[in-house]
Parts: C-alpha cells; structure tokens; sequence
C-alpha cells in the first residue's frame, strides 16, 4: 500500500468506531449517578420504598453481612426492620467517591464509598454494584455491601456533611 493509501485507511479506521456503533456514555453515566442520588434523598427522608426503587425489582441479588438477603422485598423488609425504627436509627446516608466503569451498553459496574451517620453504630463502607439498563432504565442488578463500624484513615474523600 503506498503511503497516502495507508494513511486514508488509517483515518476510516479511527473514524469507524465513533461513526459505528461508540456510543456517548455521558447520559448513561448521568443517569446511573442519578439513581444513586435519588436512592440517597430517599434514604434520608425515610422513604425505604424509594431508596428500593434504585433496585432491580424482583431479580436483585443484595450481599450484606457475609450472607444473600432473600429478595427485593426481603431487602426491603431488611431495611425497614433495621432502620425504620426511628430516624435516629436511619441516620443520614451519603454515598461519595462514586466510580463507574462501563461494561457493555446495558452493563456497568459502580463501586463508591458509603457513610451511614448516626450517633450510634455509624457506618462507613464500600458498595459493589451491577449496574444494568432494563426497560430503558438503569437499575442495580447485584448489590455487595462491605460494611465497617470505624471509617477507613486513608479515605480523604469522607463525606464531611453527612452528620446526623
């Protein structure tokens, strides 16, 4: 091939991936974040069915405590059962140092750090999560909580306004 003709076919194929079939992760990136934020105000208002609402209903797999929670509504019931006592015992949720990483075009993986604030058992942590767009709607698939009763000294990142 002589040169001009390489450097044409170099060009047609850089170009090929955006014309073709790239697609723009901006909105799906936005959209996955505002799940995230959405779960969060529901959380801090004490609206368990919201905060669920981030969740794939029925198929969610939730992992917390070393053990599989039942379902969406065992999930649900989880919460309810263990925070809905008294806003107090719901504390104020800030999830912050939020990571996504694009799968496929339905399929992304989000790990960020959590802080559940109250005045008694605070809880810092990591969640590990399947992100999937569903219906057109993205959704956590797989929910992994790695949860801790002291924060983590390296975290620069601690949410400073989350307090109860």
């Amino acid at each position: 091939m002589k040169r001009p003709g390489r450097i044409a076919a170099l060009l047609l194929a850089a170009a090929l991936p955006a014309a073709g079939g790239a697609r723009d992760w901006t909105d799906d990136d936005r959209a996955i974040r505002a799940v995230v934020a959405d779960m969060q105000a529901a959380w801090n208002r004490g609206d368990f069915e919201g905060y669920m609402a981030g969740f794939l209903n029925p198929g969610v797999v939730f992992v917390s405590r070393g053990r599989f929670q039942r379902d969406w509504q065992g999930t649900l019931d989880h919460y309810v059962a263990d925070y809905g006592s008294a806003e107090g015992a719901r504390g104020t949720l800030c999830f912050y140092d939020i990571r996504i990483e694009r799968l496929a075009d339905d399929a992304a993986q989000l790990v960020s750090r959590y802080h559940l604030a109250r005045e008694v058992e605070p809880q810092y942590g990591i969640n590990t999560r399947l992100m999937r767009k569903v219906g057109g709607r993205w959704a956590i698939a797989l929910n992994h909580v790695s949860s801790v009763d002291t924060p983590d000294p390296q975290d620069r990142l601690l949410a400073t306004d989350c307090r109860p």
